[in-house]
C-alpha cells in the first residue's frame, strides 16, 4: 500500500513549518504602513447611549479616524445578518434582532463595540479611546435564559415580550403528552448545559488593505471558510459587491465554530481601510476576546421519560430554554434546535416531543461551539437514562440494552425523522464495557474506599449527525511540469486537513503525496466552501474523490487519442495510463502534456487536465460511540480526578487514524472541561462577565487528565462515496455525561443525589456532600 494512502497513520505535512515557527497566522502578516485599530466597548451589560462626543479623541496624537454608529447611518451601512429563521408554534415568524456594527443608541452586553479609533499605532489607538465621551444610561439588565421570560425581567429589545425571540417544537406532542399520563414510571432531569467560552489558542484577528487603483479590498482574517465572511461583508453590510473585496485565511490556530461567524471587527476594518485608503489591523487581547467571540451551550432543559413496567421507552419530552445573548449570531437560532434531532440518541423511543425557547439576554451572543447543540441533546438524553435506570434498580448497560436500536433494525428512522443508515449499538457497548474492565470496577472501588475515596464509573453512548450543510467543491488540476493541484473552499483549523486530502488524492491518482500542493483560505482562486460539523472528510473528501476520477476518465481519452489507440483499451494506475496487453504507456503529466493540443482532447472538452466537482450528500452521517470515565473523588475537599477514560466510536472508513485519534482526544479533553472546570458567570444584577479571564476562568490542563484508552469499531455509512462518517465533536458530545454520570455514581451512594449540574467544580461536589449529609441522615 503506498505511503499516503486512504487509512495510513503517516504524519501531518503541516507540522514541520509549524513547529519551527514558520506558520502564517493573521497577525504574522504584515503589511507596510499598516495602521492599528482599537474597538471602544461598553462596561455595560444594558444602557441607552444618550451622548457621544469624540472630538478630543480625533485630534490626539497619531489617531486617522474616529467611527461611531452615526458614520454608519450616514453611508447607510447594513446590519450584521442572522441567516437562520425559524417559525413558531403559532405559526409566527422568529423575531427580528438588528445588529449595527457599532451600537446604534444602546449597547446589550458587555463588550458591545461602541466606537472604532484608528491610529497610527496600537497604543495611541488605546490612548485616543480614554478621550471619547460616552454618556450612559444604565439600565436594568437580565442574564439568565429562565429568569429573562418571567414577568416583569428586564427586555432586552422593546418589541421582543418576555425576550422569547422564537418558541419553536418538533415532534407529536399529542402522542407524548397522553403517553405520560398513562406511564408506568415517569424519570425526570432538570439540568443547566453551562455556558462555555470558546478559547481558542489563536484570539480573532482581522487586518484588511485597500488597492486604489481597482478599488478593491483584501481581508485577512482567521475563520473557517472565508467565503461566507467575504459575501456577508460585500453584500449584506458594506455593499460594494464580491467583486471588490478578497477575503484570505492563512493558518488557523483552533475555530471550534467560533470563527465561522461574521464579527463586527470584519466589517470596520474593511470599512476603515477603504476610506483610509491603507491597511489597518486589529487583534483582541484575550480579556476582550472573552467579552466579544460568540460563546457556546447555556440551555437550562426540563426533560421527562415515560417508561413501561419493564423500563422501555415510551416516550420523551424535552422543554428547553436557550439563551442566544443580546443579539443573534449567524446561525444562533439554528444550534438549540437543529441539535434536538439527536434527542433521540441510539434508542427506540416511539415519541418524542421537544419545545425550545430562544430567549435573548444582556450576554455575549451564543452560536455553534464544538459539536452545535449535539453535545446539549446527548448530555440530556444519557444523563435522563442514568436517572431512569436508578429510578428502576436497573444497572446502566442494562436500560441501554433494553432500549437500544439493534443492527437489524437499521436503517431505522427516529421519532424525530432522522434515519440511521448503519451501527452496531450494543456491540459498541459491549466492546467499551470490555475495554473499561466494567465488570471488575467494584473491586476498584473497595479499594479506593480503603483510600478514603470515592469512586464512580459512568458511561454515555452517543449519536451525532453529520456531513450536513452547503455543498463542497473541489477542483485538481494536473500540472504536465510534475505537480498536482488541489483547490478547496473547505478551511484548516489544525485538524490536518491537507495531509487527509494529499491522502485520499495520493491513492486515487497513484502519485506521490509531496507532487500535491493544496490550495485552501482564498476567495480569489478556491471554490466556495466551509469546514464545520466533521463534514470535511464525509463532504469534501467525497468531491476530491470524485475530482480525481473525472481526471482520470478525461485522461483516458486524451491518452488514448495520443497513443491512437481505443479508449477502452486504457487502464489507469500508479499515475500512469497503459494499453491493455501493450508497451505502450503514459505518465499522468505527459498526458496533462497533451491535453494542451486540441487534437488530444475530447469534444467538447477545455484543454488540460483537470476536474472541478461539487458534491453535496443526500443525507447525514451518523458517527456513535459509547464512552466510559472513571472518577475518584476526594470527600474531604472536594476534588474530582478522572482516573480512567476508555471510548469505542464507529467513524466509519477512516483516513488516518493518527489525526482521527488527535480528533478523539482534543474532544474527550473539552467535554471533560466542560464537566468539571469550565464556567462562565454573568452578575445577575450588573451583568458584568465574572469569569472574563483565565484567573477566573478555568480550562483543563494536562494534569486534569488521565491517558485515554481509545478504539474504534468502524462499520462504513452508506450516504457517501467513502463510507467516512467523521470523528470531529465525538469526544466533546459523549465526555461530559460519561464524567457527570460517573460522578452521580460516587456521590449517590453517600448522599442520594441523582444529579450534579456541569461544571461539577471542587467547590459543588464538595458543598453536594456536605450538604446532602443531613438530609440522609434524616
Amino acid at each position: 500500500m503506498p505511503k499516503f494512502a486512504i487509512g495510513q497513520a503517516v504524519s501531518r505535512v503541516e507540522d514541520a513549518p509549524l513547529l519551527r515557527g514558520l506558520g502564517r497566522y493573521t497577525d504574522d502578516i504584515k503589511l507596510p504602513n499598516a495602521a492599528h485599530a482599537y474597538v471602544l466597548r461598553s462596561p455595560y451589560a444594558h444602557a441607552r447611549i444618550a451622548a457621544i462626543n469624540t472630538n478630543a479623541a480625533k485630534t490626539a496624537a497619531g489617531v486617522l479616524a474616529v467611527l461611531t454608529h452615526a458614520d454608519v447611518a450616514a453611508e447607510q451601512l447594513g446590519d450584521m445578518p442572522c441567516l437562520i429563521d425559524l417559525t413558531n408554534v403559532d405559526g409566527s415568524p422568529r423575531a427580528q434582532v438588528p445588529r449595527p456594527i457599532l451600537a446604534n443608541g444602546f449597547v446589550r452586553h458587555v463588550g458591545d463595540p461602541v466606537a472604532l479609533v484608528v491610529a497610527e499605532t496600537l497604543n495611541q489607538a488605546k490612548d485616543a479611546a480614554e478621550l471619547v465621551e460616552i454618556d450612559y444610561q444604565e439600565l436594568a439588565s437580565v442574564v439568565n435564559a429562565v429568569t429573562a421570560t418571567q414577568q416583569g425581567a428586564p427586555l432586552v429589545w422593546e418589541h421582543i415580550p418576555r425576550n422569547v425571540c422564537f418558541d419553536w417544537e418538533k415532534g407529536d406532542k399529542a402522542k407524548v403528552e397522553a403517553t405520560l399520563k398513562k406511564a408506568a414510571h415517569i424519570a425526570r432531569v432538570e439540568l443547566w448545559n453551562n455556558r462555555c467560552v470558546v478559547n481558542s489558542l489563536e484570539p480573532r484577528s482581522a487586518l484588511a488593505d485597500y488597492d486604489a487603483a481597482t478599488d478593491r479590498s483584501t481581508l485577512y482574517t482567521s475563520t473557517q471558510g472565508p467565503h461566507g465572511i467575504r459575501d456577508q461583508i460585500a453584500e449584506r453590510v458594506l455593499k460594494i459587491g464580491k467583486k471588490k473585496l478578497r477575503c484570505v485565511t492563512t493558518n488557523v490556530g483552533g475555530s471550534f465554530g467560533m470563527k465561522i461567524f461574521l464579527y463586527a471587527e470584519q466589517c470596520l476594518m474593511v470599512w476603515v481601510s477603504r476610506k483610509l485608503k491603507r491597511a489597518v489591523r486589529w487583534a483582541p487581547d484575550r480579556s476582550e476576546a472573552f467579552v466579544s467571540d460568540t460563546q457556546g451551550r447555556d440551555n437550562f432543559s426540563v426533560a421527562e421519560m415515560a417508561l413501561d413496567k419493564d423500563g422501555r421507552f415510551l416516550a420523551l419530552k424535552v422543554t428547553t430554554h436557550a439563551n442566544l445573548g443580546g443579539y443573534l449570531s449567524n446561525f444562533g437560532p439554528f444550534i438549540p434546535t437543529y441539535g434536538t434531532v439527536m434527542l433521540a440518541g441510539v434508542y427506540k423511543t416511539p415519541a418524542i416531543y421537544v419545545n425550545v425557547k430562544g430567549v435573548m439576554t444582556n450576554t455575549v451572543a451564543v452560536d455553534a461551539y464544538r459539536g452545535a447543540g449535539r453535545p446539549e441533546a446527548i448530555y440530556l438524553v444519557e444523563r435522563l437514562v442514568d436517572v431512569a435506570a436508578r429510578d428502576l434498580g436497573l444497572t446502566p448497560d442494562e436500560i441501554r440494552r433494553r432500549n437500544f436500536i439493534g443492527p437489524k433494525d437499521i436503517p431505522y428512522k427516529t421519532a424525530l425523522g432522522d434515519v440511521y443508515d448503519s451501527g452496531d449499538f450494543p456491540d459498541l457497548m459491549n466492546r467499551a464495557m470490555a475495554q473499561a474492565d466494567w465488570n471488575n470496577f467494584a473491586a476498584r472501588r473497595a479499594a479506593a474506599a480503603k483510600n478514603g475515596k470515592l469512586r464512580g464509573i459512568g458511561m454515555a453512548y452517543y449519536i451525532e449527525t453529520c456531513g450536513a450543510g452547503p455543498s463542497e467543491t473541489a477542483q485538481v488540476i494536473v500540472d504536465p511540469g510534475g505537480k498536482v493541484k488541489l483547490l478547496l473552499g473547505m478551511q484548516d483549523n489544525g485538524q490536518g486537513h491537507i495531509t487527509s486530502h494529499k491522502q485520499i488524492l495520493s491513492e486515487k491518482l497513484g502519485v506521490d503525496a509531496d507532487t500535491i500542493e493544496v490550495l485552501q483560505g482564498d476567495t480569489d482562486i478556491t471554490p466556495a466552501g466551509m469546514t464545520g460539523g466533521s463534514r470535511f472528510a464525509a463532504t469534501g473528501g467525497a468531491a476530491v474523490t470524485n475530482a480525481a476520477q473525472q481526471v482520470i476518465d478525461k485522461g483516458k481519452e486524451i491518452a488514448a487519442n495520443a497513443m491512437e489507440v481505443a479508449r477502452a483499451d486504457v487502464e489507469y494506475g500508479d499515475g500512469r495510463f497503459v494499453v491493455a496487453g501493450t508497451d505502450k504507456t503514459m505518465t499522468l503529466f505527459a498526458v496533462a502534456a497533451s491535453a494542451k493540443d486540441a487534437v488530444n482532447l475530447p469534444a467538447n472538452a477545455a484543454p488540460g487536465l483537470d476536474a472541478i466537482v461539487t458534491e453535496t450528500l443526500k443525507a447525514p452521517t451518523y458517527p456513535n460511540g459509547c464512552h466510559v470515565a472513571e472518577i475518584e473523588i476526594d470527600p474531604d475537599t472536594g476534588k474530582v480526578e478522572v482516573v480512567r477514560y476508555s471510548a469505542v466510536d464507529d467513524f466509519g472508513s477512516v483516513i488516518n487514524p493518527t489525526l482521527l485519534a488527535g480528533q478523539v482526544h482534543g474532544g474527550v479533553a473539552q467535554g471533560i472541561g466542560q464537566a468539571l472546570f469550565e464556567r462562565t458567570v454573568y452578575d445577575e444584577e450588573s451583568g458584568q462577565l465574572l469569569s472574563g479571564s483565565f484567573m477566573d476562568y478555568a480550562i483543563a490542563r494536562a494534569d486534569d487528565l488521565p491517558g485515554f484508552e481509545i478504539s474504534t469499531h468502524n462499520i462504513p455509512c452508506t450516504t457517501n462515496s467513502l463510507g467516512i462518517k467523521g470523528a470531529g465533536e465525538a469526544g466533546a458530545i459523549a465526555a461530559p455525561p460519561a464524567v457527570i454520570n460517573a460522578i452521580v455514581d460516587a456521590l449517590h451512594g453517600v448522599t442520594g443525589l441523582k444529579h450534579i449540574d456541569m461544571p461539577a467544580t471542587q467547590e459543588s461536589v464538595w458543598r453536594a456532600l456536605h450538604n446532602a449529609k443531613p438530609a440522609k441522615a434524616a
